[in-house]
């Protein structure tokens, strides 16, 4: 095997589902700003996805509809004073 091509900030890390609100503690090399203390007691980083097998309809056989709308019209408010005229 290669030596040194594995990152040196492998540790155990929570990835938490926004859309479902839950969370699993796995080994990861993903940096993150944000902790979260676990079930054991320990706090570990935190990482947030929007979808995982927790939420997604492929492993929970129920469509979830997403407010793309709202976030179209955030864009469009945070960025229009960018628009030319």
């Amino acid at each position: 095997m290669k030596k040194d091509i594995h990152p040196k900030n492998y540790r155990l890390v929570v990835f938490k589902d926004i859309s479902s609100d839950d969370m699993f503690l796995t080994r990861s090399a993903a940096s993150t700003k944000e902790t979260t203390v676990w079930e054991d007691g320990n706090t570990y980083p935190l990482v947030k996805m929007e979808i995982s097998a927790f939420s997604h309809p492929f492993f929970t056989g129920k469509m979830k509809f997403v407010d793309t709308a709202g976030r179209i019209d955030k864009f469009n408010k945070k960025f229009s004073k960018f628009a030319k005229n």
